[in-house]
């Protein structure tokens, strides 16, 4: 059997596959939404180490521009600076 990384045993990766085949539905369910939000998090990180000038809400649409478009980056934008008034 090969693994499907090179830094894994076939060890490892045997009793990994296992644990996922005998986890639960909500169990798999749970990991990919903490998979997902950790995702989101390091990518927010990054954006504002790299604009270091940038608040939370510039950080914040500056991911949705990153991820889902510039589009509805403004969309947001523009609902944001309706709402302060």
């Amino acid at each position: 059997m090969k693994t499907q990384s090179a830094d894994t045993s076939i060890e490892a990766e045997k009793v990994l596959i296992s644990l996922l085949r005998k986890a639960s539905i909500s169990q798999k369910f749970s990991q990919v939404c903490s998979m997902s939000q950790l995702v989101s998090q390091l990518s927010k990180r990054a954006i504002a180490r790299a604009n270091s000038n940038l608040n939370e809400e510039q950080v914040n649409l500056l991911f949705v521009e990153y991820h889902y478009g510039k589009e509805l980056a403004e969309r947001i934008r523009k609902y944001l600076g309706e709402r302060k008034k």
